[in-house]
């Protein structure tokens, strides 16, 4: 089961020495497979995602990706891209530029036309509860949804904050988990 660290700028910074260090930190405490930069916010984002994309390589992430934005994760030689639930049109865009696509769902709808689309990958949330998000979907839904759609690569996400959720989540055949605060 894969680990997939999603950057936020609650937790990391956006003043780029501090995202430095709190980067490298969270790389070295925990294993991660997989990495995001997710910033909705900070002005300086495209700096701050080189910088992420550098670390991320030093530490020898497997799956380097950049939310949201497919050009710049091409421009930025990121492995990948997350894209929002409100980017669907932009999966083809993505893998014609050869990254690895991700994308979030939050429902059978999403995910069948991600599954259409050929992504590599979708995240499927809330699973635990998580601040101002929708109501969790719990365990038996993510093994439900993970039976109907045994094709794709199912990452949990949505609440993960513990030891615990990791071991529910790995007796799923989810194809792993992402978090943004169990790697702070």
């Amino acid at each position: 089961m894969i680990s997939y660290l999603i950057t936020d700028p609650l937790y990391y910074s956006n003043d780029v020495k501090i995202f430095e260090e709190n980067l490298k930190k969270a790389l070295t405490l925990k294993k991660v497979d997989m990495a995001c930069f997710r910033d909705k916010s900070s002005e300086n984002f495209k700096e701050l995602a080189k910088v992420f994309v550098k670390i991320c390589k030093e530490f020898n992430i497997e799956k380097i990706l950049i939310n949201g934005n497919y050009k710049l994760a091409k421009k930025l030689k990121a492995t990948g891209v997350h894209l929002t639930s409100e980017q669907f049109n932009k999966i083809q865009k993505a893998k014609d530029l050869d990254l690895y696509t991700v994308i979030s769902c939050h429902n059978y709808k999403d995910i069948e036309n991600a599954q259409k689309q050929h992504v590599n990958a979708i995240t499927y949330s809330p699973i635990f509860f998580s601040p101002n998000k929708p109501e969790a979907k719990g365990m038996a839904k993510l093994r439900e949804t993970i039976r109907v759609y045994e094709d794709l690569d199912i990452i949990a996400l949505g609440g993960i904050i513990d030891e615990e959720h990791i071991s529910q989540i790995s007796k799923t055949r989810a194809y792993g988990f992402a978090s943004i605060r169990y790697f702070v």
